[in-house]
């Protein structure tokens, strides 16, 4: 060792300088390159570790021929092998900016485990807020903006107005419209939550903020929807529409509409994907984010009670469970259309006559992406290249169709695929980078940057497909068949339990669930063009169970009320007003409200106008105060699970079960409904 250190004093600065500073710079750089490529976990393990070891030896060669030829004083070998590190650590150098940068926009996708809330004072354009106005308040214990930071808020600034509670945001709602509250206390988001219901679309313009509260939470993905799940193994994803208009980034809390959900299935193993677009205005129990029922309401209502809310609700009407969700910033669609060079989409033509006067035969029109009817987007329907903007009209265009939500859900799907199609077709170093921006600034998920990473054997499988011209992805497209039901002042839709078994029947299969083996009878080949009226899976099923609501009765015969008990099980009673203007016999009014579902409660009341006179002269009505003793019990049996009265701020609880053989009404009711779901127009009182 002696010897060594005294042939290295006596070594000419010209060496040792150039050595020393050669070495620093490539076991700095090689360390850092080495640090990054060992948290790229899941992508060419073997190639990494191999890499690795492959630059360890050689810094080891070159240090030991480096100190040889010093001693030698040769210095040809020495200037080789020093140029050669140079350009070694140069590379890592470079090769370590590269995988930092896709790291971190990666990692700018996945959720924060903190959010900032806000709350706010609202009220409409026209009213003064003071001191004593009356301001509403959801009375849900579990809304973060709703009911948790007001009640900070009141406190941290000593609030002394009169404050009521409502049941609801929609309550809330509907009272500041009618003027029964001055102000109310709602998220900040709610013009994104909201103006998809029709009574609302014009919100933001219609209202003020008063004030706002805002504090940072830990937020709900983070605390309810962690999951340690591989990207490797059968998975389930929830990709949910978030209308911002910004794109200079989306937080994994954002508020999103509802208007858009869509339940992914996909297996790495055999690149099979499900594919289930929920409708917006379909009628589901509503669960919250901590797990209790809210009762029925339109599923996008949901979305009120944060991402763990929709996702609660979605694996409580499919029993899937959901891995993974995605919230997709709309207005960074326009972006990713335009720099994949637009798309080509094969686009469905408007079949609603009052919209077909309007924009013309054949004719789609929409707002743009900044929801401006002074811009509309048009274009005509067929195969067509469809740059940003139209691409996302047609996404949203729901007017123009008979199916209404039904085909719009239809055209987003058209919308993925065309886009994943391009995707691959295009994939490029020179755009990667470019599209990674777009897609880290509009869209957020609770994937961890390791699980995002992981999918990378599943990207391989498919562009290795792609380039051997293979189909790189089969689809099983799935359509939930679905029926008008009949709920005054909303819009809304059941859908048959028949079609839902058989979507989550393939989901479970694709999943490995199941122990049956995933036949890919229906699936979407990019090599050949996209067939909208191709069978796909759950549509045109007609069977199991139907939701049913209580018609309105007034002004009806007691027979019909009658009959309609008899059918649903329900215990009818019957009271008698005295009301000379009306005709004697009619009813004039009911105890349960028109449009409540059936399953929420078993007994109800008509009143009925019959003079005593006219009493006394129908003893054919003395006796229907109650039902008969044999078709009471069998009503009580058939609702042994359906909630009392009193239960009834619990709603949503399991429905009755369906008789062995169907009855008649429910025969004719689901003959009917095959009528229903083709034209929006159709009357839905045989659903009754």
């Amino acid at each position: 060792m002696k010897i060594f250190f005294k042939k290295l004093k006596n070594t000419s600065l010209s060496y040792k300088l150039p050595f020393l500073l050669t070495l620093f710079l490539y076991f700095g750089s090689y360390g850092y390159f080495t640090y990054l490529l060992l948290k790229l976990t899941g992508i060419e393990t073997l190639v990494r570790y191999i890499l690795i070891g492959l630059f360890a030896f050689y810094g080891i060669i070159y240090i030991f021929v480096s100190f040889t030829k010093m001693f030698q004083n040769k210095k040809g070998l020495f200037t080789f092998l020093t140029i050669l590190t140079l350009i070694f650590s140069a590379i890592f150098g470079v090769a370590s900016f590269a995988i930092r940068k896709i790291y971190s926009k990666i990692d700018q996708i996945t959720t924060s485990d903190t959010s900032t809330y806000t709350s706010v004072i609202l009220a409409l354009k026209d009213t003064e807020f003071t001191s004593e106005s009356k301001i509403g308040m959801v009375a849900d214990e579990e809304d973060r903006t709703g009911y948790i930071l007001p009640q900070e808020w009141i406190k941290k600034e000593h609030i002394s107005n009169e404050i009521e509670y409502k049941g609801s945001t929609l309550e809330l709602l509907d009272a500041l419209y009618n003027h029964e509250l001055d102000a109310i206390f709602i998220t900040k988001d709610y013009d994104i939550l909201y103006s998809g219901e029709e009574k609302y679309q014009n919100i933001y313009n219609e209202t003020q903020i008063v004030k706002e509260y805002s504090k940072t939470m830990k937020t709900e993905e983070s605390e309810l929807l962690a999951t340690t799940k591989s990207l490797t193994e059968p998975f389930t994803v929830l990709i949910m529409g978030v209308d911002s208009e910004s794109t200079t980034g989306l937080d994994a809390n954002a508020a999103f509409n509802g208007d858009t959900l869509m339940l992914i299935t996909f297996n790495p193993k055999t690149l099979t994907a499900t594919m289930l677009s929920i409708p917006r205005d379909a009628y589901v129990p509503i669960i919250s984010a901590s797990g209790n029922s809210r009762g029925y309401a339109k599923i996008n209502s949901s979305a009120a009670g944060g991402t763990a809310s929709t996702i609660n609700t979605i694996e409580n009407i499919t029993d899937i469970e959901i891995d993974y969700f995605v919230k997709v910033n709309f207005h960074g669609v326009v972006d990713l259309v335009n720099e994949l060079g637009g798309i080509d989409v094969d686009v469905e033509a408007p079949d609603y006559k009052y919209y077909i006067q309007s924009y013309g035969e054949g004719r789609l029109c929409e707002q743009d992406s900044n929801r401006n009817f002074q811009n509309m987007i048009c274009m005509y329907a067929g195969w067509q290249h469809l740059d940003g903007e139209q691409a996302l009209a047609y996404a949203r265009n729901r007017h123009g169709y008979l199916e209404s939500d039904i085909a719009r859900n239809r055209h987003q799907q058209q919308i993925i695929e065309a886009v994943a199609k391009k995707l691959v077709q295009n994939a490029n170093l020179k755009e990667f980078e470019n599209l990674l921006d777009m897609i880290s600034n509009n869209i957020a998920t609770n994937m961890k940057t390791s699980q995002i990473l992981s999918f990378y054997q599943s990207i391989k499988g498919m562009l290795m497909n792609a380039l051997r011209g293979e189909e790189f992805i089969s689809i099983q497209k799935t359509a939930l068949t679905v029926y008008d039901l009949d709920i005054p002042g909303i819009s809304t839709l059941g859908y048959y339990e028949g079609s839902m078994e058989a979507i989550t029947k393939a989901m479970k299969e694709n999943l490995g669930l199941l122990d049956v083996q995933t036949i890919k009878t229906f699936y979407y080949d990019y090599s050949e063009d996209y067939e909208r009226n191709s069978k796909v899976i759950g549509q045109g099923i007609y069977s199991g169970r139907t939701l049913y609501t209580l018609p309105d009765f007034k002004g009806k015969s007691v027979s019909d009320a009658k009959s309609f008990a008899n059918t649903h099980h329900l215990n009818l009673s019957i009271e008698y007003e005295n009301n000379p203007d009306e005709i004697p016999g009619i009813i004039l009014g009911q105890s349960v409200v028109p449009g409540t579902l059936t399953l929420q409660f078993k007994n109800f009341t008509i009143y009925v106008n019959n003079p005593e006179e006219e009493k006394n002269d129908d003893p054919s009505e003395e006796d229907t105060n109650t039902e008969d003793p044999e078709q009471n019990q069998e009503g009580e049996e058939s609702n042994e699970t359906s909630p009392t009265p009193e239960e009834d701020s619990i709603p949503g609880t399991p429905t009755p079960e369906e008789p062995s053989t169907p009855t008649e009404e429910d025969t004719s009711a689901d003959e009917a409904s095959n009528d229903e779901t083709s034209s929006n127009e159709t009357d839905n009182d045989e659903n009754a």
